[in-house]
């Protein structure tokens, strides 16, 4: 795929007609006759964040930050009182196939459309008739917390961690800013970040993965 096909939004069916296209002239990429062996060894972790204290921001907060968040994300909130299912995360697991990232049920593979994210994020101005890629030029994470949060370059280079391979910035330095903060848009922002951040797409317990930025950079 062109580097300049990464910059565009394209219809379905160019997309489609190229995916086609490149498993005609280079094959599967698995070999015949693959099984996974994930089952095997695979160990099903479902620890979810402490979520009291976004519940209690949440309540704490008037109609009319209530009604400016409704505006901007919809009814997002709806996620802190949603139930993860253990026992459907660890059957489902053996039908998971790492080499595609799908799930696959016998000679069907499933993934998530874009209707199921827009239903998951709440969020319509997904447009369902179009592919999402990421551009080429990202702006830094630094960068990007700044924007969000309306947070000096050194506040939110201070806060900014490494776990593991990413970086990432601790969800106590996002309450604290979620509390004080005088811009109530902003505020609301902050919230929503950390909504994705420790329910949707959480990675490390307690923070606020950079991936998640990225997430919230495009819906925003």
């Amino acid at each position: 795929m062109k580097k300049g096909f990464l910059d565009r939004v394209e219809d379905n069916t160019a997309v489609r007609v190229w995916s086609e296209k490149t498993q005609q002239e280079k094959g599967d990429s698995l070999a015949k006759g693959y099984e996974s062996e994930l089952w095997d060894f695979t160990r099903i972790s479902t620890t979810q964040n402490d979520l009291r204290e976004l519940r209690d921001i949440w309540n704490s907060w008037n109609s009319e930050v209530k009604q400016l968040f409704y505006c901007n994300y919809e009814d997002l909130p709806y996620l802190l009182d949603v139930k993860v299912d253990k026992h459907l995360f660890r059957a489902l697991a053996q039908f998971w196939n790492p080499a595609y990232s799908c799930f696959t049920f016998g000679e069907v593979d499933l993934v998530p459309t874009v209707e199921e994210y827009t239903a998951l994020l709440n969020f319509p101005k997904i447009q369902a008739d179009k592919a999402y890629s990421r551009p080429i030029n990202v702006l830094p994470f630094l960068k990007k917390l700044m924007n969000i949060t309306g947070m000096s370059e050194q506040w939110v280079a201070v806060h900014i961690k490494q776990k593991g391979d990413s970086k990432c910035i601790p969800w106590r330095n996002l309450r604290d800013l979620i509390l004080a903060h005088p811009d109530s848009k902003k505020r609301v922002d902050v919230f929503t970040l950390s909504l994705y951040g420790l329910i949707i797409v959480p990675k490390a317990l307690g923070y606020i993965d950079e991936a998640v930025s990225d997430l919230f950079d495009r819906l925003e």
